[in-house]
């Protein structure tokens, strides 16, 4: 069977030597060691200087979304994951949907002014497939109307954009390691902050809020393990490595698929992608729901990414249309990608695809 994507694992030995260091030291969590030289490494990576790792991408943005003054509306996009959206209701703020660009799959800037009120508190807005977002039309926006950026950049490790990292834009920067992801570590993710105010609470924040017997404010367990931070440190030099595996993945796609039945993303210019997903735009969603049962009925397995558009998820109320994301999403189908996937399987995979547009 040919998944959607599959994990990449380091080699063995190595990951055991770590281990081998968490069982002399016997500590496995509270900001260990290894969990410290990861958030060290991470940002000589990335080159931002305010980096947290915590437990999962998901937490990172509840963590972002605490820091505002108070809850409100939240202008956001319809087109990424579910956990986008169900931040935003965990931590009582309203999403605002506004649609997404045609070409990049983005939140369209030019809709976001005409949705901002006076209860307005931030823009959510996701780096989809690694794409970048319009930042700098967003920041523009933010700055005029005194609001908080935060990316969801789930997608956007190893991207780099105008020769800085996709995820060092924006006041709040988020990113998931889970296993799934091009860098992981099992379960994990990161927070940036790009000003130096945000640093003694966000440490905070994620440690239940106190430091020793002094308590400052409402905290969560944000953090995250030794055992998780050693798959990080093993997988971090390996990330050039598997960007340019996958890229080699993804030209087979783009050689060989007819493109005369099939749309892609438009690459922001400046972008030097990281890979992360291989979508494909069918010509209707029936066709796309008919190329994947071929897909299926042959042990290949796709996925409708992303399906649905947020604004129409059943346990919302009264949210706002928003056509291009509701289109796009019926007919977008992510192909398999990952590191090791064999180049003869891809062929296989744009034949079959090819065979029954």
């Amino acid at each position: 069977m040919i998944n959607v994507t599959k994990t990449y694992l380091p080699d063995f030995d190595q990951y055991v030597s770590y281990l081998r260091k968490i069982w002399d030291k016997a500590l496995l969590t509270n900001n260990g060691p290894l969990a410290q030289e990861l958030e060290q490494s991470l940002k000589e990576y990335l080159k931002v200087d305010h980096l947290y790792f915590c437990g999962n991408g998901t937490i990172v943005l509840q963590m972002a979304l605490k820091l505002l003054d108070e809850p409100g509306e939240i202008i956001t996009t319809p087109f990424s994951y579910v956990a986008t959206t169900n931040v935003i209701l965990w931590e009582n703020c309203t999403p605002v949907f506004v649609d997404i660009d045609p070409q990049t799959y983005c939140i369209d800037p030019n809709l976001i002014e005409a949705s901002i009120t006076e209860k307005t508190r931030a823009i959510l807005a996701t780096h989809v497939y690694g794409n970048a977002c319009d930042v700098e039309a967003i920041e523009n926006i933010a700055r005029k109307h005194n609001l908080t950026v935060i990316y969801d950049g789930a997608h956007a490790f190893g991207a780099v954009l105008n020769g800085r990292s996709l995820l060092s834009y924006g006041d709040f920067s988020t990113c998931s390691f889970h296993a799934t992801k091009l860098f992981h570590t099992v379960e994990g993710g990161v927070i940036i902050a790009n000003d130096a105010k945000w640093h003694e609470k966000l440490h905070l924040l994620r440690a239940f809020g106190h430091r020793g017997d002094d308590y400052y404010f409402v905290g969560i367990n944000g953090k995250n393990s030794e055992i998780h931070a050693a798959m990080g440190l093993c997988n971090l030099p390996l990330v050039p490595e598997l960007i340019a595996a996958r890229k080699a993945v993804c030209d087979v796609y783009t050689e060989l698929l007819d493109w005369s039945h099939l749309e892609s993303p438009h690459w922001v210019e400046g972008l030097v992608r990281n890979y992360a997903y291989y979508p494909v735009i069918f010509e209707s969603e029936d066709k796309m729901l008919a190329v994947r049962d071929v897909l299926v009925k042959n042990d290949i397995i796709p996925r409708r990414y992303f399906y649905p558009s947020l604004n129409k998820l059943p346990f919302l109320k009264d949210a706002a249309p928003c056509p291009v994301s509701e289109n796009i999403s019926l007919r977008v189908l992510c192909l398999p990608l990952h590191a090791e996937l064999p180049h003869e399987d891809v062929g296989r995979i744009a034949e079959l695809i090819n065979q029954n547009l």
